[in-house]
């Protein structure tokens, strides 16, 4: 048997904001970070907040790849302001750290307290779904944490706040939607349910990605993305994930890649390995049942060709046009990361990969020597 549900209310379109001046809560705990706080952004929730009359105070201790003492932190002020919700406004740092941050608190003073997400980014979808990612320095390396009750309450989408994102973190974002709605989609949890929000989102990368790197004043570009990161998220969230975000994890930890960049630079060698395209014959009537997953997504994107494995090509040759056009390295040479400290790291990586919980849901169970061939040809 199996189930499908959204439990988080999403609050989208013109003005979405305004809900917060009909919060149901009177005291919120604000988690955000260094940036947005400075910025005109976070003004942008106080005054609705101020209108609505909910007291708050705020938390911007966040940083990239949450480390694990900066949780911890959060945890401890959070329990001395003892709001009734939590408001987190930010990337995706942010939400994953909210979302921890919530979790451990409430695990220790057992009062239930709402969590209401406003992504500033298009990108990792994490207003929607049950998952968070911490790092362990120490250890390089970044562990997901799944759980139905980091569930977000609420989310609000608005394109007000993503307005001024520049195209550098546009690009890697974006190609984090394009990344969690592929790997949904072949992931071998996936239903019917995911598959429709899945293929959604990527029809709107394939129209709206670029539009929205080569311009931030198109609005209606903005709004879109930020819509198919969300359902990206849903998709993923009932499907889970694969390989590709295993190893990006892996790859972000050890040489702190921004997220979004590790997954498109991974993105075209892990549809080769699922697809097993480098052994079929031109005669093979017979493919894993992901290929016509990926050609399917080939169609959506407007790059069908004469037969699967030429569609799977041109899927490939696709997402590298679009990291190109966007100024995403295509290999780890190209982040100035040395050849030997790379190689050196691989083993480690290959392994971490393996043991990540969403490789569990790949549609092509890797060993590590696999992984370790992917790395190698990433460098590249």
């Amino acid at each position: 048997m199996k189930s499908f549900d959204i439990r988080t209310k999403i609050y989208f379109g013109e003005n979405a904001l305004d809900r917060l001046t009909d919060l149901p809560y009177k005291k919120a705990f604000i988690i955000t970070d260094p940036f947005v706080a400075k910025s005109g952004m976070l003004q942008m929730v106080t005054l609705r907040l101020n209108d609505g009359y909910t007291e708050f105070e705020i938390f911007s201790d966040i940083v990239p790849d949450p480390p694990i003492e900066k949780i911890l932190a959060g945890v401890k002020a959070m329990i001395k302001y003892d709001p009734d919700v939590v408001i987190t406004i930010g990337g995706g740092s942010a939400i994953d750290s909210a979302k921890a941050i919530r979790e451990f608190a409430i695990r220790a003073t057992k009062k239930d307290v709402a969590l209401i997400a406003i992504p500033t980014t298009s990108g990792t979808g994490s207003e929607v779904t049950a998952f968070a990612v911490v790092t362990d320095p120490s250890k390089d390396i970044k562990y997901p944490l799944v759980s139905d009750s980091m569930l977000p309450t609420e989310a609000i989408l608005d394109a007000a706040l993503v307005k001024s994102v520049p195209a550098n973190v546009t690009a890697d974002t974006g190609m984090d939607v394009l990344t969690h709605a592929i790997e949904a989609y072949v992931s071998i949890n996936n239903n019917e349910f995911s598959a429709a929000l899945a293929e959604k989102a990527i029809e709107i990368c394939g129209t709206f990605l670029l539009r929205s790197y080569l311009d931030n004043n198109d609005t209606h570009a903005r709004q879109k993305m930020h819509v198919a990161s969300c359902l990206a998220g849903l998709a993923f969230n009932s499907a889970s994930l694969g390989l590709n975000h295993g190893a990006a994890h892996a790859l972000g930890g050890k040489f702190h890649i921004p997220h979004g960049r590790a997954n498109a630079m991974l993105l075209p060698h892990i549809i080769e390995f699922n697809s097993g395209i480098n052994k079929h014959s031109k005669s093979q009537k017979e493919y894993p049942k992901c290929v016509e997953k990926y050609v399917n997504v080939a169609k959506l994107l407007g790059v069908n060709n004469f037969n699967e494995i030429t569609t799977i090509r041109a899927l490939v040759g696709w997402i590298q046009f679009m990291m190109k056009e966007m100024n995403i390295p295509i290999s780890v040479s190209q982040c100035g990361i040395d050849k030997e400290e790379y190689f050196d790291a691989i083993d480690s990586m290959a392994e971490k990969a393996i043991a990540d919980a969403c490789t569990a849901t790949n549609p092509r169970v890797p060993t590590k020597q696999d992984v370790v061939g992917i790395l190698e040809r990433l460098y590249e």
